[in-house]
């Protein structure tokens, strides 16, 4: 189960020969796991959690609809409300926004008042017609005027209208602007201000182009997939010239500070004082103007030696865009995850909201209401929910990338296209279902581990701000800092630790050590795919915005009545980003998959008879230009056998 019992020193890498099970204690625990989140469901729904929640109860632990029990120590407990099923507060619009829920007594009637009672008359008259007591159990409706504690006991006059929400039994108010105070000043604010009362308006009136507008974005995507393999080079030769124009042109303008300072330092009209902050700049100036300088040059040394190695870039989307051709299911896959990831974040909440109404019942002596609180061990429920919340998230990713990795090695490490399976996604991920569960469970735990510590220093990092103790909050900002960088490292080698897997059925430690290793060996070209390859992608994006807000503009210009375009083109631009950055995503999903092929592919195949490649002519091309430049050594492989998977030749 740990990452250091492999006792394999030195394997051939066999693409998709043999399938065998990876990492079954780790589905077991993973499967375990699941059990536990799923008996604290049954545990809620058993402790009438969430018969609490769907049917509300009062505050002296009463559940509406139901025949209830006594509780020790609170006399108007145990009664029986199963003619009563809705939940009525005495003050609907007195909010607790710390403790997220209402500051009032709750009652269990039989109906909602659906007009307005202005006096306690009014509250007489409709228990005595309906038969609901809007006033604690212990005063009867002939009392209702008399009561000395009426104004505690009895509601707050005026009584609003209201009217039971569906499915969940509460007597909400009509109005309903009296839940948030911010929400009536916003109402206020937008009353008075004539610009974003125009702009609300606006979005209401051009809904229809702001959805004509989301579906361009998402068939931009769509295009964007397939086509960025013909525009990649351009966006690289762009990338190239902004960087050398960007790092020539930032030295040159702190030299010229740095030179311009200093013929202001010899100027007698200053004063001492000024000559001081001037003398100080200038030395500032030339320490920058030299850092500068030597990352400038090294840069520019950098990128001469890697140039040959953004081909390498350039060849990799060229291929990915045939993938796409292939593979058209891949384009599915946000979509089937984002699916997934709602119902098990509805799953989630849910289930939350049961233990939040879980426990033993406690009177609070101060209120006199009745409060549910989970004690000893059951206690730490919350924690374990928490946990399943990130490790299974992670999960459903993992499964996404080890189904696109299994799909795009199958199409790779077939030499006949024609001999593909009907739908490589599917048979990919029945393979991963079958075989790699347990991998995935073990990657995503060792991202779990790492987000958790992570986000619990950002809760506190929150926590202390406006604090006095500045070096403590600049501690904790940087370790969470560190933790996010450990976890977005450990995110890319699980990534190809699942590659790895995809082509050589191996456990996960195996696998990411042979990832790593052939990542190490390959530095140079990693380094300009998750650079260049990054780049152009944003530029793909930043595409993609940008035709859906010129579009947009294009289509509001129509709307003469309607001038602010601000808030449509806003949340335009934001969906059209968020849908590309989903689908190419992706995209760079399958050209890292795609490299550590080529990568495996070029280590073990030198294109001689027996060892002839796997990868398409565009990578083909590639390898045979750096052969003639001297710069690939087919040597540099160990002469292992990289085995078929399908017999076939093109």
């Amino acid at each position: 189960m740990g990452c250091c019992n492999s006792a394999e020193s030195k394997r051939d890498w066999k693409p998709l020969e043999q399938r065998s099970c990876t990492d079954i204690p780790w589905l077991v625990i993973f499967t375990l796991f699941c059990i536990g989140m799923a008996c604290i469901c049954g545990y809620s729904i058993a402790t009438g959690a969430a018969s609490r929640l769907i049917s509300g109860y009062d505050s002296y632990g009463n559940t509406c609809g139901h025949n209830n029990t006594k509780i020790e120590g609170v006399p108007l407990s145990g009664r029986d409300m199963r003619e009563n099923k809705y939940v009525f507060f005495l003050d609907p619009c007195n909010l607790d926004f710390i403790n997220r829920r209402v500051k009032s007594i709750a009652l269990c009637v039989s109906k909602c008042p659906a007009e307005e009672l202005k006096t306690y008359s009014d509250l007489k008259q409709f228990a005595l017609n309906n038969g609901s007591h809007l006033c604690t159990y212990d005063i009867t409706p002939t009392r209702y005027l008399s009561h000395l504690e009426k104004s505690t006991k009895c509601p707050k006059l005026p009584v609003p209208p209201s009217k039971p929400v569906p499915v969940f039994h509460r007597c909400i108010p009509v109005d309903i602007s009296c839940y948030a105070e911010f929400a009536q000043a916003f109402v206020t604010f937008v009353s008075d201000n004539s610009v974003l009362r125009r702009v609300i308006a606006g979005v209401m009136a051009s809904k229809e182009i702001i959805m004509g507008l989301c579906l361009l974005a998402l068939v931009l995507s769509l295009i964007m997939m397939v086509v960025i393999r013909y525009i990649s080079k351009v966006l690289v030769w762009i990338l190239t010239i902004l960087v050398i124009i960007g790092s020539l042109g930032g030295t040159g303008v702190l030299w010229w500070l740095y030179v311009d300072h200093r013929k202001a330092l010899s100027n007698s009209t200053l004063s001492v004082f000024g000559k001081e902050v001037v003398s100080d700049n200038v030395k500032a100036l030339l320490i920058y103007a030299i850092g500068a300088t030597i990352f400038t040059v090294v840069l520019l040394i950098v990128m001469f030696f890697m140039r040959k190695r953004v081909a390498l870039t350039i060849s990799l989307f060229h291929v990915a865009g045939k993938v796409f051709i292939h593979l058209p299911l891949l384009v599915v896959q946000p979509l089937w995850t984002f699916i997934c990831l709602m119902l098990f974040w509805m799953y989630w909440i849910m289930v939350l909201l049961f233990l939040g109404t879980s426990g033993t019942a406690i009177k609070n002596n101060s209120t006199g209401i009745v409060e549910y609180e989970m004690q000893g061990p059951l206690q730490y429920l919350v924690w374990y929910h928490a946990v399943g919340l990130i490790w299974i998230t992670e999960f459903i990713l993992a499964f996404q990338q080890m189904t696109i990795a299994g799909a795009v090695v199958t199409y790779y490490f077939t030499r006949n296209k024609s001999q593909l399976p009907v739908t490589p996604i599917l048979s990919s991920m029945v393979r991963t279902i079958r075989y790699h569960l347990g991998t995935l469970a073990k990657g995503s735990f060792i991202i779990t581990l790492v987000k958790i510590p992570r986000l619990i220093l950002t809760y506190i990092h929150s926590q202390l701000k406006g604090k006095e103790n500045a070096c403590a909050r600049c501690m904790v900002k940087a370790c969470v800092c560190c933790l996010w960088c450990l976890e977005k490292c450990l995110a890319y080698l699980n990534q190809n630790a699942y590659t790895a897997t995809a082509i050589n059925s191996t456990s996960f430690c195996t696998s990411a050590r042979d990832a790593f290793l052939i990542l190490v060996e390959n530095a140079l070209r990693v380094a300009a795919i998750n650079t260049v390859g990054d780049f152009v992608l944003f530029l793909g994006k930043i595409i993609i915005v940008s035709c859906t807000a010129f579009a947009g503009v294009l289509a509001l210009n129509y709307q003469r009545d309607y001038t602010v375009w601000v808030l449509p083109i806003l949340i335009v631009s934001v969906f059209a980003f968020l849908v590309a950055h989903c689908f190419l995503s992706v995209f760079e999903i399958v050209v890292d998959v795609l490299f550590l092929c080529f990568a495996v592919d070029s280590k073990y195949n030198d294109g001689s008879p027996g060892r002839e490649y796997y990868m398409d002519k565009a990578l083909m091309e590639y390898v045979e230009n750096s052969k003639k430049r001297d710069r690939y050594k087919p040597g540099d492989g160990d002469g292992g056998e990289l085995r078929s998977m399908a017999r076939g030749r093109t």
